[in-house]
């Protein structure tokens, strides 16, 4: 058990993150000695159903933009954050993310840093941050900035600006409206990766750890452990890669079999998903 101090407002953070009792997450956080991942994984491990924690989730409040380029073969997306929902709402700083958008377009503007020292309205965008927030009195910063390439893409901006996501399918031709409903999905479903073999080892290692130990905590025989963690991982794979998500217009079939429905052999090769909040 951890000697650590566990704030109050750490349990609070850990609660928002997972959805678990305030009880379970001070316990979890003590054994995890304050660390959040760990304290994550020690809630799965007893069985605890809990938010997915992606990184992506970084900004509590803000607003996302994206779009693509003339021919659709890359998308661009900006999420820029702020203290307040009062601020994400505020015309100028929607105004000012629209900007910053339309400038890493026009330029091709192939990272944060390389965006960050464009010219807008005169100044840099770095310079034109400082300015909002000296203007608007909070925090203001670029938290995302994405590009994909893909023969084919395809943003989908949910309404509220809070969760966007881009696809990038393996064809040109592909119908815009199959390239919105993987969008879609992306964006409901938060996959982790594309197909199986995308998933990093890391992840996959922790999902076994996970399955073992909740196999174990479920009273399994040890000599069936491995194999019910491997069915557990067949699980993960189903509702967390993209390709093998059930799609959620048409349950009956994958997302891979939708896609192949639309154009033989169409596949995804690139996505992103960014959240608010």
């Amino acid at each position: 058990m951890s000697t650590v101090t566990i704030s109050a407002s750490d349990v609070n953070k850990l609660r928002q993150m997972t959805g678990a009792g305030m009880m379970d997450c001070k316990k979890a956080l003590m054994e995890a000695n304050g660390d959040f991942e760990k304290a994550i994984d020690e809630l799965r491990k007893k069985g605890q159903k809990v938010a997915a924690n992606r990184a992506d989730r970084e900004a509590k409040e803000g607003y996302i933009v994206a779009k693509t380029n003339n021919d659709a073969t890359k998308g661009y997306l900006v999420a820029l954050s702020c203290e307040t929902d009062f601020v994400a709402k505020n015309a100028e700083f929607v105004k000012f993310a629209e900007d910053v958008l339309e400038t890493a377009l026009t330029n091709n503007a192939a990272n944060l840093d390389a965006l960050l020292a464009l010219q807008l309205q005169g100044t840099t965008i770095s310079e034109k941050l400082i300015e909002m927030v000296g203007k608007i009195g909070e925090k203001i910063e670029i938290t995302r900035y994405v590009v994909i390439e893909a023969p084919k893409v395809v943003v989908y901006i949910h309404p509220g600006n809070r969760v966007v996501s881009m696809v990038g399918l393996s064809s040109a031709t592909a119908a815009h409206e199959a390239g919105k409903d993987v969008a879609m999905q992306i964006a409901a479903m938060n996959p982790v990766a594309i197909d199986k073999d995308d998933v990093d080892q890391s992840t996959l290692d922790r999902e076994i750890e996970i399955g073992k130990e909740q196999a174990r905590a479920e009273g399994k025989p040890e000599n069936m452990i491995e194999k019910i963690a491997m069915g557990k991982l067949n699980k993960f794979y189903q509702e967390s890669t993209l390709l093998n998500q059930a799609f959620i217009k048409e349950d009956k079939k994958t997302i891979r079999q939708y896609l192949d429905g639309v154009e033989k052999g169409l596949t995804v090769k690139a996505f992103k998903r960014v959240q608010i909040g």
